[in-house]
């Protein structure tokens, strides 16, 4: 086994987030030096990593040459310079996720192909290179309303992503790249996280459930375990398997997926690193998502992924009508609660919506625990001074 403990290795990491910021305390755990590229100088892991460098994630000079400097990349953020990730792969680099992971789930038109090819369940889509086509079949009666409509590219919590009902919404909507979802009636939105190593060791952590904001479509809450059927679950956990081997995936990759009216279990989309929906871990299971992930890269044997108590998180977002200096109002009030862990991302600025923390709950009892929650989101409010 390589020395990657209190070692001169070099750990790369392409993003300097929030997600970033918590895969630093694993790597403070076991001294593993570790070395962060992010656009900017304000990141929430400037001041944590061993080492920060700023520049811009999609140039290909800047990448490439961060590469170079460190013994193994891997990232927090999927929009990065593809082709500079090919190049270090192919001069030796050890990258994982790999490039060709990457490059497919970066393009959601490029993931539903993918899904299609390799018989994961999913929703019927088309794809269109410019709006222009897109209203074209519409005109033409190939599309029918509702419909999804995604952005190829570029889309995170909430945005580029919309349900569209008439044709102003059409006339509305970016140019570019996109595809077109038919809008399925479902009971459920749940996600899987898998860790895969590179010696083909794979594991899954238990199902969640997620529960959206109406307005913002950002995750509300996020509940471990999902109070689904046991079936229902197993169905899940087996498909996020499935999706994983197709890829040869090495790292976490999180599996977003809908459980429709007919119990029907359909893949949305992934994301290939710690996610959203695997925070709840940090509190409540035995080995955490961001130490799994250091396992999954370094070749680690995996760690144990059951709940030692049921967890729930709630997202931390900037109240509407606040941007600037952050207040976390009420926090002291959340911390007089059995079970409850606020997590701040160290983003000193608030903007409506903007993720700038997380509170976990954890309790023996599951629907205890969503009470709790419920009561935590109403006291605890991200205002601007």
């Amino acid at each position: 086994m390589k020395d990657y403990f209190s070692s001169n290795f070099k750990l790369g990491v392409l993003g300097g987030g929030q997600l970033g910021r918590m895969l630093l305390a694993e790597t403070q755990k076991f001294d593993i030096y570790t070395s962060i590229l992010d656009s900017s100088p304000e990141a929430p892991c400037a001041q944590l990593c061993n080492e920060f460098h700023q520049g811009n994630l999609l140039d290909f000079e800047t990448v490439y040459n961060f590469g170079k400097q460190v013994d193994l990349l891997t990232i927090e953020i999927e929009n990065v310079n593809i082709d500079a990730l090919d190049r270090l792969e192919k001069e030796g680099l050890s990258i994982y996720p790999t490039p060709k992971s990457i490059r497919i789930i970066q393009n959601k038109a490029t993931q539903k192909n993918f899904y299609k090819d390799n018989n994961v369940p999913t929703a019927p889509y088309s794809h269109y290179a410019y709006l222009e086509e897109l209203k074209h079949s519409f005109q033409n009666d190939i599309i029918e309303l509702p419909f999804v409509w995604k952005a190829a590219r570029f889309g995170y919590d909430g945005t580029g992503v919309k349900i569209v009902r008439t044709f102003e919404d059409i006339e509305n909507l970016p140019q570019g790249e996109c595809i077109v979802e038919k809008l399925i009636p479902f009971k459920n939105e749940l996600a899987v996280i898998v860790a895969r190593n590179s010696k083909g060791e794979v594991t899954s952590y238990p199902v969640v459930e997620m529960e959206f904001h109406p307005e913002a479509n950002q995750v509300e809450y996020v509940i471990c375990p999902a109070r689904i059927d046991d079936s229902i679950a197993k169905k899940a956990r087996e498909i996020a398997l499935k999706v994983a081997d197709a890829f040869d995936f090495v790292g976490l990759l999180a599996v977003e997926m809908f459980q429709t009216e007919e119990d029907e279990i359909l893949v949305n989309e992934v994301a290939p690193r710690t996610h959203n929906s695997g925070h709840y871990s940090i509190e409540a299971s035995y080995t955490n998502q961001f130490e799994q992930h250091l396992r999954s890269i370094l070749n680690l044997p995996l760690g144990n992924t059951d709940n030692k108590v049921a967890g729930i998180m709630v997202n931390l977002v900037g109240a509407e009508g606040h941007t600037g200096e952050v207040v976390y109002e009420n926090i002291d009030k959340i911390l007089q609660i059995d079970g409850v862990t606020p997590h701040i991302y160290g983003k000193k600025i608030t903007k409506p919506f903007r993720k700038m923390g997380h509170v976990t709950i954890v309790n023996k009892d599951i629907d205890e625990a969503r009470k709790v929650a419920q009561q935590v989101k109403k006291i605890i409010k991200v205002i601007s001074k």
